[in-house]
């Protein structure tokens, strides 16, 4: 319940994955860029650091952050990980390096070439500002919470600020809380956590997955032809049985058997990575693995009979015949029969 992200930000980051994913060209991530902001602020008629910090809080500011320290919350979703201007030595980065990396991008990141969304007096302005309101500065007009960043009377908020800067953690029990952190609490979960996400909690949760959730589309079935949408899951490569070219009658039994009533969690190919098992917790076990094609057959047959305490391997027992399990496991230990 705490991994509440803003929509834009997280908008923005799964466009950085895709181009990461996909190595989509810089004409993709501008045309996506488009669609997150409706409409281009007129920098016409200004100049100087006024020009070029509108450029960067309309381009810039989700990685890199309002005051140039990249801590953001779409900066804790790149890796490598935006640059911190805030400590940065202008001795070390030269203008000219600025320039070029705004205007072509920076490869094996996630900073892309600006070049066809902003002009060259622009890309200059934009270098100049963070050059100027970051590196080795201090002004107050760039950090957070300000008035000049549109905070006006930030103290009006100030009992959320325990939870917002970590001194209480977020997951704190309810009842263990005062009535002021009560209303803390609430305030910081209104106002506060679209920005600063869950901020510190106690249990972290489980670390989660980068892998679309579109797959499988309408009614599961591993045995459905792939439509060319579903196809781009890399959990379709684990959908493919193997060829049984070769096998013997009861190896062949046990491939049939396995694909009718094991491959739903194991997938076709026994791998276990597949969209069902790869969602299962614990996952679902390898099948190809050499701890289990070497394992001994009848502690194979007790797991397959009787299921395993603890994960969703459920008693096989009144669905399949022993004659059957035999036969499956035959076909599991296929390479490594006599």
């Amino acid at each position: 319940m705490y991994r509440i992200l803003k929509t834009s930000l997280s908008v923005f980051i799964c466009v950085h994955l895709w181009i990461k994913a996909f190595n989509s060209s810089t004409l993709l991530f501008m045309l996506l860029l488009t669609m997150l902001i409706p409409a281009r602020p007129s920098l016409a008629n200004d100049s100087g650091i006024s020009t070029g910090r509108k450029v960067y809080d309309f381009y810039c500011y989700q990685c890199h952050g309002y005051s140039g320290d990249a801590r953001t919350l779409a900066s804790t979703y790149l890796d490598p990980r935006p640059r911190n201007f805030s400590i940065t030595d202008p001795e070390s980065l030269s203008h000219e390096q600025m320039v070029d990396a705004v205007t072509n991008g920076r490869s094996g990141t996630a900073m892309v070439s600006f070049a066809s969304v902003v002009s060259a007096e622009e890309i200059e302005a934009v270098v100049n500002y963070i050059r100027n309101s970051f590196m080795g500065s201090t002004r107050a007009n760039i950090t957070y919470h300000t008035n000049e960043n549109g905070w006006e009377d930030h103290a009006r908020y100030a009992a959320a600020f325990p939870f917002a800067n970590g001194e209480i953690p977020l997951d704190t029990p309810w009842q263990q809380l005062t009535e002021q952190q009560k209303q803390g609490r609430q305030l910081f979960m209104q106002s506060c956590i679209s920005c600063h996400d869950r901020a510190v909690v106690m249990d972290e949760g489980a670390i989660w997955e980068m892998r679309a959730l579109s797959y499988p589309r309408k009614h599961y079935s591993h045995r459905m032809d792939m439509d060319s949408i579903s196809s781009a899951s890399p959990y379709m490569l684990h959908e493919q049985p193997p060829d049984t070219h070769g096998l013997s009658a009861t190896q062949k039994r046990g491939a049939a058997l396995f694909q009718q009533n094991c491959a739903f969690c194991h997938g076709a190919d026994g791998t276990g990575k597949n969209w069902i098992g790869s969602f299962l917790q614990p996952h679902a076990r390898d099948l190809t693995a050499d701890e289990i094609t070497k394992q001994q057959t009848d502690r194979l047959e007790q797991a397959i009979r009787n299921g395993l305490d603890g994960t969703s391997m459920p008693a096989w027992k009144h669905v399949l015949s022993d004659g059957q399990i035999k036969d499956v496991i035959s076909y599991l230990k296929r390479e490594h029969n006599d």
